[in-house]
């Protein structure tokens, strides 16, 4: 085959592109390049080729993007971050075998912009949780000094195990090459694009901050913060309009899930979180207070009855209760003169010319509700797999609970995750059962991460330094008889949490997840990671 195929594409399914990687099929179309569900021959195994289009493929500056996309995801190695396995410039442009090309990992999933589009507002635990690994995905990027300058949902993938991963690094640029950011050059895409990029100005860190706000935006809300005829009358929109209030569209957000949408989508960058740490550090709190509502909810008395959680950050949000939307008025938050608004409207002309390109144009997001006050907590630091040891703890049963596999939580990855044994109608008929870990000496540990397949469960936090090893199955004595000490209300378990324990809590040499009711509609609860943080 020539690699001459039709039109969309399909006519080079069949090629072996490299000699090596069999096109199956037709996967995402650009304008830069078109992307393939592959077989690589070599390996036996499925993956992604990102093809470069024809069209482009002989002129130098799209090949050096196409190029530079392959560099800077190939030193990037996170389990959020979409790998690269191989890269080839090519060397007949006019064939498809010989064309240049990235392959990737495959992601068995769908986009996060998909889901959006079949689910409408996502679970606000699934909207942080996916944000919280696409935020720590590109703290990782920009520690190499790189800025992905494209989040959106359609660069986001959800793998079954629902779990995100971000890739198309295709305009990605490093912070410390020279010449990349060109005044007037608007890339990105309208509806996510922040402020000084599609103005033109200088990008950094705090472009893909406030991006990955607007997607968080998406994911809470269910639709875009502004619609508009064309791409100029919509980045008119984000220039001179204010983002809707989160809380207006769904009045049952809490304050501090607001809150992090704010501090993201501040239009005044000292206004903007300043790093994604901070930004997970928000989204990580988040979690906690939406995890605290979920559970509460699931016990409240009855359908009419309500808990008012909108108070955290000293505001109440009741859904009849509207703040005030003037805007915050800042040294230079205006356009300064005629020469910045020709400059602006310039760029947004520029938008639509980017758009056919990159599939996408450049906007700006109007001006910010003044940001809400976010708590500034320590940084902590996970603590080493290795200097753990992890065991299966049933004091109230008659056997072990996969004991085989207890050890793969510390693992994580693609590891199998423990499992409870099954129990029929959704009921333990016991006091609960769980896992605990061995740090072997005394650590403070201010906060854990969990990961499960099966979110619902309640789950609560002990500690110990007392425990002497599993006691004869069966026995009545309580866990606090048996030298637990409770360092977390219970809460339910969301597919990646954050606990935060209790402040007054001492350094235990034994933590135990101990898991008090089972999800909804399921006979087992599954753990598929957990990390201890201490203070760094």
């Amino acid at each position: 085959m020539n690699g001459r195929g039709a039109a969309d594409g399909t006519g080079y399914l069949g090629t072996a592109v490299g000699g090596r990687y069999r096109l199956e099929e037709e996967i995402a179309r650009g304008g830069m390049s078109t992307v393939y569900r592959a077989f690589d021959l070599v390996l036996q195994r499925p993956v992604a080729l990102k093809l470069m289009e024809e069209a482009l493929a002989t002129e130098p500056a799209q090949l050096e993007r196409f190029r530079r996309e392959a560099r800077a995801v190939a030193q990037l190695s996170h389990p959020h971050i979409v790998t690269v396995i191989d890269f080839s410039e090519g060397g007949d442009p006019s064939s498809c075998a010989g064309r240049a090309y990235i392959v990737f990992e495959y992601v068995e999933g769908e986009t996060l912009k998909s889901l959006i589009a079949k689910e409408g507002r996502l679970d606000p635990l699934d909207a942080l949780a996916y944000a919280l690994d696409v935020a720590e995905a590109l703290a990782a990027a920009h520690e190499h000094m790189v800025v992905h300058r494209d989040v959106k949902p359609q660069n986001i993938l959800i793998g079954q195990e629902g779990i995100a991963k971000i890739t198309d690094f295709g305009i990605a640029r490093m912070l410390t090459e020279q010449g990349l950011t060109i005044d007037g050059r608007v890339l990105g895409t309208a509806d996510y694009v922040s402020p000084e990029q599609a103005l033109g100005e200088r990008v950094g860190v705090q472009s893909d901050i406030y991006s990955l706000g607007v997607v968080l935006y998406e994911m809470l809300t269910g639709c875009l913060p502004f619609s508009a005829d064309n791409q100029v009358a919509l980045a008119m929109c984000h220039v001179r309009e204010r983002i809707p209030d989160v809380q207006l569209l769904r009045p049952e957000l809490s304050a501090t899930t607001a809150a992090v949408v704010e501090r993201a989508t501040a239009k005044d960058l000292p206004a903007r979180c300043k790093s994604m740490d901070a930004m997970i550090a928000g989204l990580e709190q988040a979690l906690e207070v939406e995890s605290a509502r979920a559970l509460v909810n699931d016990t409240e008395p009855g359908p009419g009855h309500r808990v008012d959680h909108g108070r955290e950050q000293g505001r109440d949000h009741r859904p009849d209760q509207r703040r005030d939307h003037a805007p915050e008025r800042r040294p230079g938050a205006r356009l300064r003169g005629p020469l910045r608004l020709v400059g602006a409207l310039v760029a947004i002309a520029a938008i639509a010319i980017a758009a056919v390109m990159l599939s996408g144009g450049g906007a700006v997001r109007g001006r910010g509700v003044p940001p809400r006050t976010a708590q500034k907590r320590p940084r902590l630091e996970p603590v080493p797999a290795s200097a753990l040891s992890a065991h299966d703890y049933n004091p109230f049963g008659t056997e072990e609970e996969d004991p085989e596999q207890v050890g793969s939580i510390l693992a994580g990855g693609n590891a199998a995750a423990w499992s409870t044994e099954h129990y029929y109608e959704d009921a333990l008929n016991k006091p609960g059962t769980g896992v605990y870990l061995d740090a072997s000496t005394a650590l403070l540990v201010p906060a854990l991460r969990l990961r499960t397949p099966t979110p619902g469960f309640t789950i609560a936090v002990y500690g110990s330094n007392g425990f002497t090893g599993p006691e004869p199955y069966g026995q009545s004595t309580s866990l606090t008889q048996r030298g637990w000490t409770l360092l977390s209300t219970p809460v339910s378990a969301h597919r990646r949490m954050r606990i935060t324990l209790h402040p007054n809590a001492r350094p235990y040499r034994f933590y135990l997840l101990w898991i008090e009711k089972l999800p909804k509609d399921r006979e087992s609860a599954e753990i598929a990671q957990v990390t201890l943080l201490r203070e760094g």
